[in-house]
């Protein structure tokens, strides 16, 4: 529990990273490549993933692209602590919808209580930013667009994975080819105001690399340990560790109403996992 808690600390640290950025998507790329790195230290110790998750890999690479860019332009001019609960806390609620759309799998009535919490949940959000006059369309738009690419890359990766033979090479090939793929496309723009940005900001790369990767990393060791869907749902805790962030380092005001509103969007994403 308490492994899984850190993870989920993890993961927000490094979005908090992102978020106190003066250029998002220069920092998005340099943690991303700082991951990259770290996984490039470790993937000598574990197998090459089974070619038959080799596709799902290539998908999980662009998928993965279009996440962190879109972390990246989320946070530009959206608050930590309304961003990342729209993004993250969505993305559960989503994947049970479409779960009936598209596969006719309905979820328990625990289920569909978790979704509810997390509807009203956002809904309560949103309205706090509208009435402090602090909501933003276009960040809030960002980050239900990436809550449905994080529904994407988990239905890819989860089949991915069972098919690789090892869930960390998978993981850390994603990584190690994500990185260079995100700094192609930001250096085609602004090739030398990326090496500036490397040169100056390479230890808030590997930092942020490491939260990133560790997060995940320590989440899987968890789930060999635990039962699947308990370290899912104390995974959603990184919900209410992002509004902690967000008022103790990132100055951000957080009302009463919004904390609230977060406490319910991990509670409905937990009830989700669980039920």
């Amino acid at each position: 529990m308490a492994i899984v808690l850190f993870a989920a600390a993890l993961h927000a640290a490094w979005n908090a990273l992102v978020r106190a950025s003066s250029d998002k998507f220069q920092d998005t790329v340099l943690i991303v490549l700082g991951a990259g790195i770290w996984t490039a230290l470790l993937l000598p110790l574990a197998p090459v993933p089974a070619v038959a998750s080799w596709p799902y890999l290539a998908a999980s690479v662009l998928i993965h692209v279009a996440y962190f860019a879109l972390v990246a332009v989320s946070y530009r001019s959206g608050e930590l602590s309304f961003v990342y609960p729209l993004m993250r806390g969505s993305a559960p609620a989503l994947t049970a919808v479409f779960g009936v759309l598209l596969i006719s799998e309905s979820p328990s009535a625990g289920g569909w209580a978790g979704v509810l919490l997390i509807s009203c949940g956002v809904l309560v959000l949103a309205g706090d930013s509208w009435r402090s006059g602090t909501f933003r369309a276009r960040p809030a738009m960002f980050a239900l667009t990436n809550a449905c690419v994080i529904v994407v890359y988990t239905l890819v990766d989860g089949q991915g994975a069972r098919l690789s033979g090892h869930a960390f090479s998978y993981t850390g090939w994603m990584f190690l080819l994500t990185g260079p793929l995100l700094a192609a496309i930001a250096a085609a723009g602004q090739g030398r105001a990326l090496l500036q940005r490397i040169r100056q900001g390479w230890r808030r790369g590997l930092l942020g690399g490491a939260c990133t990767l560790a997060s995940y990393g320590l989440a899987l060791w968890a789930m060999t340990r635990a039962p699947i869907a308990l370290v899912a749902a104390l995974r959603e805790t990184s919900v209410v560790f992002a509004a902690i962030i967000a008022a103790t380092l990132l100055k951000e005001p957080i009302t009463r109403i919004r904390y609230v509103s977060i406490i319910a969007v991990c509670a409905g994403a937990a009830a989700i996992k669980v039920f």
